[in-house]
């Protein structure tokens, strides 16, 4: 839209269009999915899930080349690593500040490597049209427990980690993308200062996840994607985004190898195991923590609750 247009109005176009966009594709995907269930070959369910796929793609390329065009031209400047495959295993980590992530990556990986999968909390399940595609598409749902609940009920030590495998399981032998923002949660001060993180942009990374999914997926992974997102103006909100407000946007996205322990190794009960993954994990946000010190370009980023 020229830039003359209220952002009001560019908000409420672009709202009224990605969400057609995704009730369209999230019911065609959930009344496709139970064919998964009656095809009688293993070939035939595998093209069901396929073809969810391709819906989910579809949707994903709609929002990038159709509808990212009701928003104000945003300067992305992007690098990816050359000689990614679509048809390969990649775990992908990423800092998280903003929902506008989200909409981020699906806009660097789609096409370039297979459909990202996120690691969800067990309760969004529950959202409308979306909870139910997700489900469709194998996105994993996850049940964390905390460590107050686990001290009242001992006997749910270990559900969290079965949950993970369970989760990971159906990806051995169809390409994909799994996505896990290491940090847990979104990037906000008071979090920042409540667990005392070493870094200024980035919360603490929680090792534990990516090692039990690494350890499901196996070796078949072919690399780990540590995508680093900064946006120059000052983070900014979903509405931010929709109103055309975002102009800059600045990705990196590192290829690097995964440990080879890590696909094997127990780290629950190995403290040596634990030790190194969280050390490995800790590099890899030390070097995010700088490379974000230079693309924000010196601005202050840091924002409230």
């Amino acid at each position: 839209m020229p830039a003359f247009v209220p952002a009001s109005l560019i908000a409420a176009v672009f709202l009224a269009l990605i969400s057609i966009n995704t009730v369209f594709f999230a019911l065609l995907i959930i009344v496709t999915m139970p064919l998964r269930f009656v095809m009688p070959t293993h070939g035939l369910r595998t093209g069901i899930a396929h073809l969810l796929i391709f819906f989910a793609s579809t949707w994903c390329t709609i929002n990038n080349k159709v509808l990212m065009r009701v928003l104000p031209k945003i300067d992305w400047d992007i690098e990816v690593p050359v000689g990614l495959e679509k048809r390969g295993w990649y775990f992908v980590i990423a800092n998280h500040q903003s929902w506008v992530d989200i909409l981020v990556l699906f806009y660097v990986f789609n096409e370039r490597i297979a459909f990202l999968k996120y690691f969800l909390k067990q309760e969004l399940i529950w959202v409308p049209f979306l909870g139910q595609a997700w489900y469709a598409l194998d996105f994993p749902f996850m049940k964390r427990y905390s460590k107050d609940v686990l001290e009242k009920h001992p006997e749910l030590k270990g559900k969290d980690v079965e949950t993970t495998r369970r989760a990971c399981e159906k990806f051995r032998h169809t390409p994909v993308s799994v996505m896990n923002f290491l940090e847990g949660t979104r990037f906000t001060l008071t979090k920042h200062d409540r667990q005392q993180s070493p870094y200024t942009h980035l919360l603490k990374p929680k090792a534990g996840g990516m090692a039990f999914a690494l350890s499901v997926l196996g070796k078949q992974m072919h690399s780990l994607l540590d995508v680093t997102i900064a946006y120059p103006e000052g983070t900014p909100t979903f509405m931010d985004f929709c109103s055309g407000r975002v102009r800059q946007i600045n990705v990196r996205v590192h290829q690097r190898e995964i440990p080879s322990a890590a696909f094997s190794a127990d780290y629950e009960n190995d403290p040596v195991f634990r030790a190194e993954f969280q050390n490995w994990t800790g590099q890899l946000w030390s070097e995010k923590e700088a490379l974000l010190t230079t693309l924000l370009a010196g601005k202050n980023d840091r924002h409230a609750e």
